[in-house]
Protein backbone atom coordinates (compact mmCIF):
# COMPACT_ATOMS: atom_id res chain seq x y z
CA UNK A 1 0.00 0.00 0.00
CA UNK A 2 1.14 3.26 -0.92
CA UNK A 3 2.79 5.51 2.37
CA UNK A 4 1.20 9.31 1.56
CA UNK A 5 3.24 10.60 4.24
CA UNK A 6 6.34 9.33 1.92
CA UNK A 7 5.13 11.05 -0.98
CA UNK A 8 4.60 14.00 1.63
CA UNK A 9 7.90 14.31 2.71
CA UNK A 10 10.30 16.87 0.97
CA UNK A 11 7.10 19.27 0.78
CA UNK A 12 6.43 19.55 4.21
CA UNK A 13 7.47 22.51 4.77
CA UNK A 14 5.84 24.15 1.67
CA UNK A 15 2.40 22.61 2.60
CA UNK A 16 2.87 24.29 6.06
CA UNK A 17 3.57 27.50 4.64
CA UNK A 18 0.41 27.07 2.48
CA UNK A 19 -1.81 26.66 5.24
CA UNK A 20 -0.53 29.67 7.03
CA UNK A 21 -1.15 32.53 3.58
CA UNK A 22 -4.97 32.41 4.75
CA UNK A 23 -3.65 33.67 8.27
CA UNK A 24 -2.23 32.82 11.70
CA UNK A 25 -3.10 29.59 12.86
CA UNK A 26 -1.95 26.73 15.61
CA UNK A 27 -0.78 23.42 15.31
CA UNK A 28 -3.28 21.45 15.90
CA UNK A 29 -5.78 23.14 13.54
CA UNK A 30 -3.37 23.08 10.76
CA UNK A 31 -2.62 19.48 10.64
CA UNK A 32 -6.52 19.38 11.04
CA UNK A 33 -6.34 21.57 7.61
CA UNK A 34 -4.08 19.02 5.93
CA UNK A 35 -6.37 16.37 7.07
CA UNK A 36 -9.83 17.72 5.46
CA UNK A 37 -7.94 19.01 2.22
CA UNK A 38 -6.87 15.80 1.63
CA UNK A 39 -9.94 13.48 2.74
CA UNK A 40 -7.96 12.28 5.10
CA UNK A 41 -5.10 10.63 3.23
CA UNK A 42 -2.25 12.85 4.54
CA UNK A 43 -1.55 13.95 8.18
CA UNK A 44 1.34 14.75 9.87
CA UNK A 45 3.06 13.26 12.66
CA UNK A 46 3.01 15.37 15.80
CA UNK A 47 6.88 14.97 15.85
CA UNK A 48 7.63 16.22 12.17
CA UNK A 49 4.92 19.03 12.39
CA UNK A 50 6.61 21.49 15.30
CA UNK A 51 10.29 20.50 13.90
CA UNK A 52 9.00 21.78 10.82
CA UNK A 53 7.35 24.56 12.37
CA UNK A 54 11.23 25.39 14.38
CA UNK A 55 13.06 24.95 11.41
CA UNK A 56 10.57 27.65 9.48
CA UNK A 57 11.03 29.26 12.39
CA UNK A 58 14.79 29.52 12.69
CA UNK A 59 15.24 30.46 9.05
CA UNK A 60 12.99 33.44 9.43
CA UNK A 61 9.62 31.99 7.61
CA UNK A 62 7.63 32.08 10.10
CA UNK A 63 7.28 33.19 13.75
CA UNK A 64 5.35 32.36 17.06
CA UNK A 65 3.35 34.01 19.44
CA UNK A 66 1.14 32.79 21.89
CA UNK A 67 -2.49 33.27 21.88
CA UNK A 68 -4.59 34.82 24.54
CA UNK A 69 -7.14 32.19 25.10
CA UNK A 70 -9.83 33.26 28.29
CA UNK A 71 -10.36 29.01 28.59
CA UNK A 72 -8.75 26.10 27.64
CA UNK A 73 -4.63 25.84 27.10
CA UNK A 74 -2.82 28.57 25.37
CA UNK A 75 -1.88 28.13 21.87
CA UNK A 76 1.18 28.80 20.72
CA UNK A 77 0.24 30.32 17.19
CA UNK A 78 2.26 30.58 13.95
CA UNK A 79 2.22 33.41 11.19
CA UNK A 80 3.98 33.34 7.93
CA UNK A 81 6.38 36.31 7.09
CA UNK A 82 7.72 38.19 3.38
CA UNK A 83 10.78 35.43 3.65
CA UNK A 84 8.01 32.64 3.92
CA UNK A 85 5.83 34.37 1.74
CA UNK A 86 9.05 34.28 -0.93
CA UNK A 87 10.17 30.75 -0.25
CA UNK A 88 6.50 29.18 -0.58
CA UNK A 89 6.67 31.15 -3.97
CA UNK A 90 9.51 29.67 -4.89
CA UNK A 91 8.95 25.93 -3.48
CA UNK A 92 5.54 26.01 -5.91
CA UNK A 93 7.21 27.21 -9.02
CA UNK A 94 10.14 24.29 -8.08
CA UNK A 95 6.98 21.78 -7.91
CA UNK A 96 5.10 22.80 -10.80
CA UNK A 97 8.37 22.67 -12.81
CA UNK A 98 8.80 19.18 -11.01
CA UNK A 99 5.51 17.98 -11.71
CA UNK A 100 5.86 18.70 -15.05
CA UNK A 101 8.77 16.87 -15.85
CA UNK A 102 7.56 13.72 -13.83
CA UNK A 103 4.77 14.08 -15.84
CA UNK A 104 5.93 13.84 -19.24
CA UNK A 105 8.16 11.03 -18.04
CA UNK A 106 5.44 8.77 -16.84
CA UNK A 107 3.85 9.69 -20.08
CA UNK A 108 6.71 8.73 -22.18
CA UNK A 109 7.12 12.36 -23.67
CA UNK A 110 9.91 14.08 -24.33
CA UNK A 111 11.03 17.76 -25.03
CA UNK A 112 13.98 16.73 -27.00
CA UNK A 113 14.65 14.23 -29.56
CA UNK A 114 18.32 12.11 -28.99
CA UNK A 115 20.68 12.39 -30.71
CA UNK A 116 21.90 9.50 -33.03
Amino acid sequence: MLNMSDLLRGYTDTVILAQLLDGDNYGYEINKAIRHATGGLLELKEATLYTTFRRLESAGCIRSYWGDENTGARRRYYAITPAGRALYRENLADWRSFKAILENLLQGETEYEPED
